[in-house]
């Protein structure tokens, strides 16, 4: 048993006893038979159990006034937050403790259920007042701390039921009495977001986040448990729930790290700052948002307005209240800076020392990804694995990818390699360039200084043009290939919402996920969200055009690869294009590309009619690669149902049925062919 159960065993013990003195004196000669008898009976033997042949008189106060050698305790600390100081607060202790005692044990709460008018196994108010409260004067104390008190508003304590005032119940706020007993415990309700700190990455990878200003500020506010809100700002919400935790720990605090959900009841708020409390713990909240249309009467209601302690909330820019009562500190969360990656990859995989510049690059994550990524190399290393390599650090972060991952991104496991496309060489070189930039951006702009403290010079930004079909997605795949990593496809339809704000938040779950995975962002017909803005002439211009403020502000601000995707280049707003790095056309392939492309959808292993020509083919019909594809795979699964290889009238066959399904004129049939 830990001390501080050995403590909460022996002040149940010393109340136990006061509540036999008090049975004894109300209610005379109960010895016998009976539930109450043995009731009694078991008071009085628990309290035998703990005084050590001492007598009741022996044990005045509450548990405050016997602190532990080795404490504080959570008691200790629940009093302290709370501003409970013996002897003026001992009988507010002591009603924590007495309705903690049927979590206690079995025969307290069947003693209770004796006592209580309605057979209840709770403490009974009446019962609360004859033993802490019995004067006449001291009821409306009792009233006043159930009704209105720091206990109750806070969430420690519960009145519970209807009926007369003297007839309810007493309630412990629910999974606190296990955390009294010294169990790090929380009620399913309450979802805990809290990441440990690794020894392999260690907190000096934030040193210079740490070491500014704003942050500085917010540290020294929690170490002087300064009643406030400290507003930990940025767009990636676990990132932020992350730097909010260390921000706590940095200034020698515990941080209770909450997922809350948007419009959580005052019953949940209450609960959650009487588990924060009993652990002496710094709340730092995060708002799971959820997709409603927005309450046109007012902001939404404020969280834990009645905590005493300073409030860590984490929360994009205008999306989570403050509390009106209190001052507001806000600390901005940017990205690590190259340097501070290095550090972080050096500290986290040491092995890959001389590859940290680029893995800096590479993947720049927070250093709790870091940290599972580098248990995960170990893993596989203490297995009998090769020493890891750049590559399988690709592999783990893929593997961690594909967890919750936005309802509007597409994961894909890219195939393509540089070797499947067929395009004129200098778009193939731009692409090449596109990936060396995104490797080489520590070394250009870090080490070499180029555009030092220009905002958004970090990333790769491409706009791909050109009719569907002639290759951009297959562009995309072979680029993510080569950078080893994933390709997220955004589905449109999914992140655009009628409801103001949506679309921002969307977008937002959007880029987590990228930043998350370290993987190419894909917007395929990127028109809809990257097009033209309009003129203001009605409240839903002005939203529109707000929302596609916030997209080019947060892809400035991606350190990834993204990939604009549009039919018809000039649809693309020109601010867009201003933040581009590169802008590649995709042309319809010519003759020559046409064959090549034919060539690159018929296997080598394809059973190929001797007469079939692809030049000829290519030479028939001008089509884009995305057609030819199809054919291609059209012809053989026609070849295969007549059991034959691969001819010229299944290639026209399938072609021709392309240009149907395109709704253009067929050309016609080569020479000497006739279906």
């Amino acid at each position: 048993m830990n001390s501080a159960a050995e403590r909460m065993s022996r002040e149940t013990g010393i109340l136990a006893g006061r509540l036999a003195a008090l049975l004894e004196t109300l209610l005379p000669g109960t010895g016998g038979a009976g539930p109450l008898a043995a009731g009694q009976a078991f008071l009085e033997s628990s309290f035998t159990a703990v005084a050590q042949d001492q007598d009741l008189a022996q044990f005045p106060g509450s548990a405050l006034t016997r602190p532990a050698a080795d404490g504080p305790h959570p008691i200790d600390r629940l009093a302290l937050a709370l501003g409970l100081h013996a002897p003026a607060d001992d009988r507010m202790v002591d009603l924590i403790l007495l309705a903690g005692l049927p979590e206690q044990h079995e025969g307290y709460a069947s003693v209770l259920r004796a006592l209580h008018p309605r057979g209840e196994p709770w403490l009974p108010v009446g019962l609360a007042a004859q033993l802490l409260f019995p004067a006449d004067t001291q009821r409306l104390d009792l009233r006043a701390a159930l009704e209105t008190g720091p206990l109750v508003r806070h969430g420690v304590l519960r009145l519970l039921g209807e009926g007369p005032f003297g007839e309810r119940s007493i309630g412990l706020g629910e999974g606190l009495w296990s955390c009294l007993l010294g169990l790090d415990t929380t009620p399913a309700r309450l979802e805990r977001f809290d990441v440990r700190p690794d020894p392999g990455v260690p907190l000096a990878c934030l040193a210079e986040w740490l070491a500014q200003p704003p942050t500085q500020r917010a540290a020294a506010t929690l170490a002087a448990r300064t009643p406030c809100t400290l507003m930990v700002c940025g767009d990636a919400d676990e990132t932020l729930h992350w730097r909010g935790c260390a921000l706590v720990r940095s200034a020698g605090r515990d941080a209770f790290g909450l997922l809350l959900p948007a419009g959580a009841d005052a019953d949940l708020q209450r609960l959650a700052q009487a588990h924060a409390l009993v652990r002496g713990a710094v709340p730092v909240v995060r708002v799971l948002e959820s997709v409603r249309e927005p309450d046109p009467a007012g902001a939404p209601p404020t969280l834990l307005p009645d905590f005493p302690d300073t409030l860590v909330l984490c929360a994009r820019p205008g999306s989570a209240p403050a509390r009106p009562d209190l001052p507001l500190i806000g600390v901005p969360v940017p990205a690590l800076s190259a340097a501070a990656r290095r550090a972080m990859w050096q500290a986290a995989l040491p092995a890959l020392s001389a590859d940290a510049a680029e893995l800096a690059a590479r993947f720049p994550v927070e250093p709790p990804v870091a940290a599972q990524v580098a248990r995960d190399l170990k893993a596989l290393e203490d297995a009998g694995a090769a020493a890891p390599t750049p590559d399988d650090l690709a592999s783990s972060l893929r593997a961690r990818a594909g967890l919750n991952l936005s309802s509007a991104v597409k994961l894909l496991r890219p195939t393509a390699t540089w070797s499947d496309l067929v395009l004129p060489p200098d778009r193939r070189e731009q692409l090449r360039e596109a990936v060396d930039r995104l490797r080489l951006q520590s070394r250009v702009l870090d080490d070499w200084g180029f555009l030092p403290g220009r905002a958004g010079v970090r990333g790769v930004r491409l706009l791909f043009s050109g009719p569907p079909g002639t290759g951009k997605t297959l562009s995309a795949e072979a680029m993510a290939s080569a950078l080893s990593t994933d390709l997220l496809v955004v589905d449109l339809s999914r992140v655009m919402s009628k409801w103001i704000g949506e679309t921002e938040k969307n977008l937002a779950a959007v880029f987590d996920s990228a930043e998350r995975a370290q993987a190419v962002l894909f917007f395929d017909e990127a028109d809809a969200l990257f097009g033209r803005r309009t003129e203001v002439s009605d409240a839903h211009d002005r939203y529109a055009n707000l929302e596609t403020a916030y997209l080019l502000q947060r892809l400035e601000r991606f350190d990834g690869l993204a990939v604009l995707a549009t039919n018809l280049r000039q649809n693309i707003d020109a601010a867009f294009s201003r933040r581009l790095e590169f802008a590649i056309e995709f042309e319809e392939p010519d003759r020559e590309s046409r064959e090549a492309i034919w060539r690159a959808h018929i296997p080598a292993a394809a059973p190929l009619a001797p007469e079939v020509n692809l030049y000829e083919l290519a030479a028939l019909y001008p089509v884009v690669g995305g057609l030819i594809r199809n054919a291609a795979v059209a012809a053989a699964f026609l070849a295969a149902a007549d059991g034959t290889p691969i001819g010229r009238e299944h290639l026209v066959r399938a072609m021709r049925r392309e240009y149907d399904k395109a709704g253009r004129a067929f050309p016609g049939l080569p020479l000497g062919l006739t279906l």
